[in-house]
C-alpha cells in the first residue's frame, strides 16, 4: 500500500481496518470501545489506531460484496422492498426532556432478494422523500451488473402500492421480465395504460389467488426475513452524521 504513495505512510493494511470493522459490528460497539479492544488485545503491536483514525479509514474501505454472492441462476425470481431506519437513538423521553421539536427524518434502505439463495443482489439507501417506485429500473440495472449477459430473470416481486406505475411495467416489458406485481385494488383497463399493465390487470380481476400462485407473489416475504436480519444484526439507528458514497 505504500508504495508509490505520495505522503505519510500507512502504519496499518486495510486488511487490518476490515478486521476490526467486522468486530465493531459484531460486537455492536461505538468506536471508543473498539479502539479499546484493540488496545487490550493488541499490546503485541508496536502501535494502535485511536478511534477517529479507525472511522476514517473504515470508511475508506472499498467493500465488495458481489464477488461473494453465489452463482447466479438463470431464470431468477426476485422480490424488492424498502424499510425505514432512525438517523438518530434520541427517544421519546429525550425529545421532551429538551423541548426537542425538530423533526430529523429517517433513511430508507430498498433491496433486491434472491428467492432462491436468500442472498441481497442489489441494495440503495435514500432518504425518506424518494418514492419506491422510482427505484425499480435503479434496482434492477444492479442485479444486471452482477454479471453481464448471463443474468435472466423471470419475475420481479413488488408491493402493488409503490410499484405500480406504467413507467415501471414499460420497463420491465422492454427488459422481458413478468412483473410480479400487485396492482391497485381499483385498477382499471385503459387503452392509454401499457399493454403489460392492462394484462396483469385483467389477470387479477378474473383470478387472484390463480395470478399469485402462478407469479409465486406469496415469496415477497423473504425481504421482510432480510430486513429482520439486518436490523438485529447492525440495529434500527445509524451511527453516521454523514451519508457515505461507494
Amino acid at each position: 500500500m505504500n508504495e508509490n504513495k505520495k505522503g505519510k505512510k500507512y502504519q496499518f493494511p486495510d486488511s487490518f481496518f476490515l478486521i476490526i470493522g467486522h468486530i465493531r459490528v459484531y460486537f455492536q460497539l461505538p468506536y471508543r470501545q473498539t479502539e479499546g479492544i484493540i488496545k487490550a488485545t493488541g499490546k503485541n503491536l508496536p502501535n494502535h489506531p485511536s478511534y477517529g483514525h479507525i472511522c476514517k479509514r473504515i470508511n475508506k474501505l472499498k467493500v465488495d460484496f458481489i464477488s461473494s454472492i453465489k452463482a447466479v441462476d438463470d431464470d431468477m425470481i426476485i422480490a424488492m422492498d424498502s424499510t425505514g431506519i432512525k438517523v438518530t437513538n434520541r427517544g421519546q423521553w429525550m425529545s421532551d426532556k429538551w423541548n426537542i421539536r425538530k423533526k430529523k427524518g429517517y433513511l430508507k434502505i430498498h433491496i433486491v432478494v434472491n428467492i432462491q439463495t436468500k442472498e441481497i443482489l442489489a441494495l440503495e439507501i435514500t432518504d425518506e422523500k424518494v418514492h419506491d417506485g422510482n427505484m425499480l429500473k435503479k434496482l434492477v440495472n444492479q442485479v444486471f451488473k452482477i454479471k453481464p449477459h448471463k443474468i435472466k430473470i423471470r419475475y420481479v416481486l413488488a408491493d402493488g402500492a409503490s410499484h405500480d406505475t406504467n413507467k415501471n411495467f414499460q420497463y420491465l416489458e422492454d427488459k422481458r421480465i413478468t412483473p410480479g406485481i400487485k396492482v391497485r385494488k381499483n385498477a382499471i383497463v385503459l387503452s392509454r395504460n401499457n399493454k403489460l399493465r392492462n394484462k396483469e390487470v385483467r389477470l387479477q380481476i378474473k383470478d387472484f389467488l390463480k395470478w399469485k400462485k402462478k407469479r409465486k407473489y406469496g415469496h415477497r416475504w423473504m425481504t421482510e426475513t432480510t430486513f429482520s436480519s439486518l436490523k438485529r444484526m447492525f440495529g434500527e439507528y445509524v451511527s453516521a452524521t454523514r451519508l457515505q458514497i461507494w
